[in-house]
């Protein structure tokens, strides 16, 4: 007597088809869940640059609204400036300049 192979035959066809169902399955929610952890770590990466293009540009903008003020001058250095300036230039001979020196100097 012969043996017969149809339910055999089917029932490894149908265990086959479960494993290999069963492991796409898992196949597939592994992908799922690395891309879910490579889009999260993107998004802290973008977070992270965006941050610190803010913070770039938030320095950049009060380097420039607040210029170094220049150190205030008194009367008499501003004095004497104008009349090395003016002695330079050829305007006061070398007696006009000393006698404006020395009255700014109060000489």
């Amino acid at each position: 007597m012969m043996r017969r192979r149809g339910p055999s035959l089917m029932r490894a066809a149908a265990t086959t088809a479960v494993v290999a169902g069963t492991a796409g399955a898992v196949h597939h929610r592994q992908e799922q869940r690395y891309a879910g952890q490579a889009a999260e770590a993107q998004s802290s990466q973008d977070a992270a640059y965006d941050a610190g293009v803010a913070a770039a540009q938030q320095q950049a903008a009060q380097a420039a609204a607040a210029p170094a003020a220049a150190p205030a001058e008194d009367p008499t250095t501003a004095q004497l400036n104008k009349l090395a300036q003016l002695h330079n230039s050829g305007v006061l001979t070398d007696e006009e300049f000393a006698a404006a020196k020395a009255k700014a100097l109060g000489i």
